[in-house]
């Protein structure tokens, strides 16, 4: 269905919701299509595809609301999921906080051009193409015994939102990707790692065999992994895992988590989180960004904000529902779906670089650990109480030497973040990203 047509269809549903007597409407679609390959062993293993569009309906009568969703577009089961709604905002309990996103928030005015959508149709022979090629590549590493599995996808969406107090918008989004994982060695001796590409151009995706040779030199050398003794240790994060520091983070700060009480942050507002000169950013707006969006899920406006400025916490990240709880303003980090009440979500994430190289961050460790793996969900969101098994490379005398494996890291979140000093080595590779990080004084058990 076109832009214009669909919104038009989202128009129709709002009009009818108010027609029936509610005192406001929103409605949004999800359109998504997607193609994907499995490759293992020298054969094409699966080849999956879906294409699908989701309509949902939310009306309210005045602290009272429902949602309702469907995927049928036929005139009279768009009706029934009207009428459905209607009789289910009557019914249900009252939300004091409940309603539409404050219509001065509102996104007014032209889209930002942000590059998100590449309609280049990547067949599923040229994604098995590709996974071949990362699995040969993978395999051509010397010590390389076998692939668990080589993939590519290929994969588009669309989301259109019209609101009752005058908000109309979509856009496009798309995403390409190839992945392996791959085993060195054998027996009770054997090692796995694993490497992605994952953009939003098809042009802009690593070359496959890249990707495969990468997966494999990473196994490969966590080859004669050692346990370590126990004892506190300076950790250093490779970007691949300290980009979950700054996930801990930012589910610490959603405005749903500080008005139950239910985050260690709770009380952190205008205080040193972290240590002077860590700035963590959100940014909506990067070109072909893969959390780039152009407004929030209540059609609110969304901008660059820096959630942390030189260690000091500026805001909680807030939907309409959090921000009328708190007493305070939406911040644009709504998130929506079809057929419940906005959530909250950030969009580019990000910690700044810092001024030294890792092996500058390193240079000094006379014996730590390089982290490339954490294992486990260890982690206590109300107390902030951290502990995960990993796994890396030990560090001695400024250097990586031996591969470990089998040993749990533990600390608490809020010392850990005090502690943080980032590397200059950031690269936009996921949705959210940090540099290679260091954190001193962690308690590592091991043997």
């Amino acid at each position: 269905m076109s832009d214009d047509k669909t919104l038009n269809l989202l128009n129709d549903l709002v009009a009818a919701a108010i027609k029936g007597g509610a005192d406001a409407a929103d409605a949004v679609t999800v359109e998504a299509t997607s193609r994907g390959v499995s490759w293992r062993e020298g054969k094409l293993e699966d080849v999956e595809g879906s294409e699908g569009e989701d309509i949902g309906l939310r009306v309210f009568f005045g602290k009272k609301q429902a949602m309702v969703s469907t995927s049928d577009r036929r005139p009279q089961a768009l009706k029934a999921l009207v009428e459905r709604t209607l009789d289910m905002a009557r019914a249900v309990p009252e939300d004091e906080y409940c309603g539409l996103a404050p219509e001065e928030a509102l996104h007014k005015g032209p889209m930002a051009e942000l590059d998100l959508y590449d309609d280049t149709d990547v067949s599923a022979d040229r994604l098995a193409e590709l996974a071949a090629e990362a699995e040969d590549a993978a395999l051509a590493v010397q010590g390389v015994t076998t692939t668990p599995g080589a993939g590519a996808s290929a994969s588009s969406w669309a989301i259109a939102l019209v609101t009752s107090h005058g908000f109309a918008g979509s856009y496009r989004g798309s995403s390409f990707s190839v992945s392996i994982a791959a085993v060195a060695g054998e027996g009770t001796a054997m090692e796995r790692d694993y490497d992605m590409s994952n953009k939003r151009f098809f042009a802009d995706l690593e070359k496959a065999s890249e990707v495969g040779r990468s997966a494999g030199e990473r196994a490969v050398k966590r080859l004669g992994a050692k346990q370590m003794k126990s004892g506190s240790l300076p950790i250093v994060f490779d970007p691949r895992v300290s980009r979950t520091m700054i996930g801990h983070f930012s589910g610490a700060i959603t405005g749903t988590s500080i008005a139950r009480g239910t985050s260690f942050l709770k009380d952190a507002m205008d205080t040193e989180v972290f240590a002077p000169g860590v700035q963590i950013v959100d940014d909506p707006f990067i070109k072909r960004g893969l959390s780039s969006r152009l407004f929030d899920g209540e059609g609110v406006a969304v901008k660059k904000m820096n959630i942390v400025e030189d260690g000091r916490l500026t805001s909680w990240l807030q939907n309409s529902a959090s921000a009328r709880q708190l007493g305070l303003e939406v911040t644009g980090h709504a998130s929506r779906g079809t057929s419940s009440a906005p959530g909250i979500s950030t969009s580019n994430f990000y910690m700044a670089p810092g001024e030294m190289s890792p092996a500058e961050l390193m240079a000094d460790i006379k014996d730590g650990i390089y982290v490339t793996e954490l294992i486990g969900m260890g982690v206590n969101p109300v107390t902030g109480d951290y502990s995960r098994g990993a796994a890396g490379f030990r560090i001695e005398n400024g250097v990586l030497t031996t591969p470990v494996s089998e040993i749990t890291i533990a600390g608490n979140l809020k010392t850990m973040f005090k502690h943080l000093v980032p590397a200059s080595d950031l690269e936009f590779r996921y949705g959210s990203n940090a540099p290679t990080v260091r954190i001193d004084g962690m308690m590592v058990a091991g043997a």
